[in-house]
């Protein structure tokens, strides 16, 4: 199947708005449940946050990294230094966003930081034409499928009741964290108690080649796929693991762009791409690998990073374009935060299915009661 030419190509010609203000805040936002996977347990989301404001207009985005660096190298103090030194001076009024993209590709990696840039002006650009985020990405509005991600539990009965309680909520997609010693019979007791639910697994990268017998075991349980198995940055290792597993594999932590997602193609290192848009470095490259991946009958779906309001809206947008077939981490917000700093919160219909927030840019609104309330760290850049 070949589908039309990518949208992303007309949002490179889109002209950076002159920008009055830039603020970096900082905002610290306490989980309703700590969030555990093979690498950390998580009991805040640390959220830096960007406003961009232009002509009376105002536009939020949200750096997708931790204070750590235990997922992922990138981290919020690597991410203010980087915006700020480095990033912030190669933006210009007037230049299109093709243009951005070629001065930021001089700086090697720091993804997060880029999308928080990239995506703050395309939600600014939205909101000053008075159209929503998905139309500027040239976009129909569409209900979006749902799917949660479930941490590491400490027993196997909190488990199914998580997975109960999602089941109920109708979610089109159910994943569960493994990690080596927790993986096999946790599988199996879900499965035996819901033999209909689609399910993945995320061992977020905690075995080796040498598990291969183990988890060449998860076969025998019907799942959607297995998420990013080995190592956080290899992908000739998952093609010889996929070639010994019926199940398909999907690479997360390994895609950082286009070309990766491209090579592990290639090279059948998965049969599922999780697209996280901060880590490709924002909603272009997102867009172009999703498209890709289309064209060569792929599977994409938008992967999450326990997002605040912000976030998780424009992972929303993004779930509109062509590509995206499978539902992403898109879950409600009571999963996450008893108060978010943006409103609407995200709440799943009957079917399961989520609304697109109505109105320009973003469509929600971000409070500033709760901006203050949740403040770690505030800074005028501009």
């Amino acid at each position: 199947m070949t589908l039309s030419p990518s949208p992303a190509a007309a949002l490179e010609k889109l002209a950076v708005p002159r920008l009055d203000h830039i603020d970096l805040v900082t905002v610290k936002l306490p989980f309703v449940a700590p969030f555990g996977t093979s690498v950390y347990v998580w009991t805040d989301k640390e959220a830096m946050l960007m406003r961009l404001e232009s002509g009376g207009a105002a536009a939020w985005s949200e750096c997708v990294s931790d204070p750590d660096p235990f997922y992922f190298y990138e981290t919020n103090g690597t991410a203010r230094h980087i915006i700020k030194d480095f990033l912030l001076p190669l933006v210009e009024p007037g230049m299109t966003l093709g243009d951005l993209e070629a001065r930021f590709r001089h700086v090697r990696g720091h993804g997060m930081a880029k999308a928080t840039i990239e995506n703050g002006l395309l939600v600014l650009i939205a909101t000053q034409s008075g159209v929503p985020l998905h139309a500027l990405l040239g976009r129909p509005a569409k209900k979006i499928m749902s799917g949660i991600s479930i941490g590491l539990k400490e027993t196997p009965d909190a488990l199914l009741a998580a997975v109960g309680s999602a089941v109920a909520k109708k979610y089109h997609r159910v994943k569960m964290k493994i990690k080596k010693g927790q993986d096999v019979d946790w599988v199996r007791a879900v499965r035996d108690r819901f033999p209909d639910v689609r399910l993945m697994v995320d061992a977020n990268g905690d075995y080796s080649l040498a598990d291969a017998p183990r988890l060449r075991e998860l076969d025998a349980f019907d799942l959607m796929m297995v998420e990013q198995p080995l190592s956080y940055n290899d992908i000739f290792q998952h093609a010889a693991l996929q070639k010994e597993m019926k199940t398909a594999i999907c690479l997360d932590e390994s895609i950082h762009g286009l070309d990766d997602a491209a090579a592990a193609i290639s090279l059948g290192a998965c049969r599922v791409i999780n697209i996280k848009q901060g880590r490709v470095g924002g909603l272009m490259e997102s867009m172009r690998i999703a498209r890709y991946c289309a064209d060569r009958g792929v599977d994409v779906w938008s992967g999450g990073m326990d997002e605040t309001g912000i976030g998780r809206a424009v992972n929303i947008h993004l779930q509109t374009a062509e590509g995206f077939t499978l539902p992403g981490d898109t879950s409600e917000t009571s999963n996450y935060f008893d108060e978010d700093i943006a409103e609407p919160p995200v709440l799943l219909g009957p079917d399961g299915f989520i609304d697109i927030p109505d109105g320009p840019g973003l469509g929600v609104r971000v409070m500033p009661d709760r901006i203050l309330k949740r403040a770690v760290r505030m800074e005028r850049l501009r």
